[in-house]
């Protein structure tokens, strides 16, 4: 048996723009905010603000422990975590938009459960916008951040 590379996929089986269903779910990998993803996260960004990384600044000023910056909670949505790009490897054109609203501190030690479900179709010619509804929840079932992705997908080539 030969070995092919181009056969060798997380997904068997592609989808393309109108393959996809209103309200269609892809949760994410749950992740408890770690000093290990804090300091990541710092080095990554360059935000040397005390509020991320420094626990007595917090605890002078009466918060309830180091905050998460806003993008390191918001790419906790990021679609590379879950199922879903390896659905469209053959149909993704295009990462064309993303939003965010932060409801609620995220502080260390907090685990986030995102999820992506489908909140927009858009048919195009050859194309389609595909919008997912991002959201984060806590360990405490609290809405942390809700926002959207936006998607340019192929449509199906007709035979």
């Amino acid at each position: 048996m030969s070995f092919d590379p181009r056969a060798h996929r997380l997904v068997e089986q592609q989808r393309w723009f109108e393959d996809f269903v209103l309200g269609e779910r892809f949760p994410l990998p749950s992740r408890t905010m770690t000093s290990g993803l804090f300091a990541a996260f710092q080095a990554a960004s360059g935000d040397n603000h005390p509020v991320h990384y420094d626990a007595e600044y917090c605890r002078a000023r009466g918060l309830p422990g180091m905050l998460a910056h806003g993008f390191q909670v918001a790419i906790q949505t990021c679609a590379g975590a879950g199922l879903f790009p390896h659905m469209v490897e053959d149909s993704l054109k295009g990462f064309i938009e993303q939003s965010s609203r932060f409801l609620h501190p995220v502080v260390l030690g907090d685990t986030l459960y995102p999820l992506l479900e489908v909140d927009e179709l858009t048919p195009q010619r050859s194309t389609g916008i595909l919008g997912l509804r991002s959201t984060i929840h806590n360990q405490r079932g609290v809405l942390v951040m809700d926002g959207r992705h936006r998607y340019l997908l192929r449509r199906r080539q007709s035979a």
